[in-house]
């Protein structure tokens, strides 16, 4: 069995009550689901409006690879180091998504002594939001079908609906299909596409939503399709606005979960981040920043993805202001970016790390791009030389980087002070974070900032059809929201198999969306799928239920 799942299984867990007394929730905001979760009503909200914000960190990391980052362990081993420190504390983390839990990446709950449970409740179907968000997406697309089919009184163009079903699932095989064959009375027949929950609008809308009235304002906004003039029809103009805000009712309150050693953490919302926006929700946050003086949270991917993306579309949409950032990088993948393969990592090879650490030192320019304070977590592993951790050690001295080892998947807290320490002493110095690029910049700029500022890409090329869409949405005024980049994670460039920190190279603009409802553009670089597929090996092959009913091969 996974020593991660053996861990989870063998805790014990405290009453959810009583984490809820720990964060300062009153019993009557709570709605338990069984003895360990719980969903917190939002009009908690309501009764800490004079309460000051606390402290908000963000843990965000390099590149990813094979070997592994740890980012979702630091920022839970960090919360419950600051908790440690007598801090008051709570993790705001996303909800996994089943596709990567059955798929390759696997779940999202953490590591070794720094995990949130319960841990398999978690990854799997916890308190159902992902499938109310599931739902409320597909009974959209239902219901402009539907007109389409109820004699299009909206002059839909049937070849212009962009609105797209979803599955919280990897499956390739819905990539590109057909709808409504062979009778007339199955509806109008057209080309579809079907993308990944965690990929969908409605997830993004959850997470950006102020409250329920917010997301039905927010949804009803959402462009579905377009008229044969090219005119825009939104959720609103098909009537369903009302119904997908219905079934959301109980998925817009935050979910309460714990760590092992029983810090309070949020789980709310899982937008991916190399096709979304990669943060959780902005209730969950907020509400943790009136109840804690400390919030840690993460961002998915690198800094590259999730840290800009929250930075500037989560926290100028929000009103956030972050007080630190906290840049996860391990000993084995900075290896692999210095192009060591996955089965020599084991190895003893400072000269290829210090030159993975250019991917590193990339994002951390990236965050100072920001004017934000950052501290470098060198995330252990057991087989880490310590040649190796002195000379990542000394190469932060030498470049003045403030540096911590962080030892949560080991040691739990207690492998986490130093860090949480270093945390601590930064956020006492006031600081205001700068996003890179203003709302008032052309789309042309605000992408080319993007490139050149975070990815070091100052070469954009764009096609003749971008270049049309660009006009288009100049020309529906939609010119002045933020730009979610959808981009590979596995490279600072949109080419998944340029390592390190390349240069030199350009970033190919492939396509836009907008995403109305939730106030950003989508812009697409090289050839990123809104539908992952399985691997050739699957996780799910190796899971299941013993004799005594415990699961088994879940992480």
């Amino acid at each position: 069995m996974n020593v991660d799942l053996k861990i989870a299984q063998a805790a014990k867990l405290e009453p959810i009550t009583e984490i809820a007394k720990h964060a300062g929730i009153p019993e009557q905001f709570l709605s338990s689901y069984g003895n360990d979760k719980a969903k917190v009503d939002i009009k908690l909200m309501e009764t800490l409006a004079d309460k000051k914000d606390g402290k908000l960190i963000l843990v965000t990391a390099i590149n990813p690879t094979k070997a592994g980052e740890g980012k979702s362990t630091t920022t839970i081993g960090l919360a419950d180091g600051l908790k440690k420190r007598n801090k008051n504390v709570i993790a705001c983390l996303r909800e996994p998504s089943l596709g990567p839990v059955f798929g390759l990446k696997g779940g999202a709950t953490g590591g070794g002594q720094a995990q949130v449970v319960p841990m398999e409740s978690i990854n799997l179907h916890f308190t159902g939001d992902m499938h109310a968000i599931t739902t409320a997406n597909n009974l959209i697309a239902a219901m402009l079908d539907n007109s389409i089919y109820q004699g299009n009184p909206l002059n839909i163009d049937p070849t212009k609906v962009v609105w797209k079903r979803c599955l919280d699932m990897n499956d390739r095989t819905l990539r590109d299909i057909t709808i409504a064959q062979k009778k007339k009375s199955n509806g109008v027949e057209r080309e579809d596409h079907f993308v990944i929950t965690v990929a969908s609008e409605v997830m993004a809308i959850l997470c950006l939503s102020k409250d329920l009235k917010d997301f039905e304002t927010k949804i009803g906004n959402a462009v579905v399709a377009y008229t044969y003039d090219d005119t825009p029809v939104t959720v609103k103009d098909i009537q369903a606005a009302g119904a997908a805000t219905v079934v959301m009712k109980e998925a817009i309150n935050p979910n309460l979960v714990q760590t092992l050693e029983h810090t309070p953490a949020f789980i709310h919302g899982g937008p991916f981040a190399n096709i979304a926006h990669g943060c959780n929700s902005v209730i969950a946050t907020k509400m943790a920043l009136k109840l804690a003086d400390y919030v840690v949270t993460e961002a998915g991917f690198g800094a590259d993805l999730g840290a800009e993306k929250f930075l500037d579309i989560k926290c100028r949409l929000a009103k956030l202001d972050p007080s630190a950032v906290v840049v996860v990088a391990t000993i084995r993948a900075l290896k692999m970016h210095g192009n060591i393969e996955q089965d020599k990592l084991d190895q003893p090879n400072i000269d290829a790390m210090l030159i993975g650490a250019k991917n590193l030192q990339k994002h951390i320019e990236t965050i100072q791009n920001f004017k934000l304070p950052f501290i470098v977590a060198i995330n252990k592993f057991a087989k880490d030389s310590q040649e190796e951790v002195d000379a990542l050690l000394n190469w932060c001295k030498e470049n003045n980087y403030p540096v911590s080892l962080a030892d949560g998947w080991a040691r739990g807290g207690e492998g986490m002070l130093d860090l949480a320490d270093e945390v601590i002493n930064t956020v006492e110095h006031a600081c205001k974070y700068q996003p890179i690029y203003e709302l008032k910049d052309s789309i042309e700029t605000k992408i080319e900032k993007i490139c050149e500022k975070v990815y070091g890409s100052k070469q954009v090329e764009y096609t003749p059809e971008v270049k049309e869409k660009i006009a288009f949405f100049n020309k529906n005024g939609w010119n002045t929201l933020p730009i979610c980049m959808a981009k590979t994670p596995l490279s600072l460039s949109d080419d998944p198999n340029l390592k390190g920190r390349p240069e030199g190279f350009t970033t190919h603009i492939s396509d836009l969306s907008i995403s109305l409802g939730a106030g950003f553009i989508v812009v697409f670089t090289g050839s990123v799928l809104t539908m992952p597929g399985l691997p050739k090996q699957p996780a799910a092959v190796n899971m299941g239920v013993d004799d005594n009913g415990d699961t088994y091969g879940l992480f």
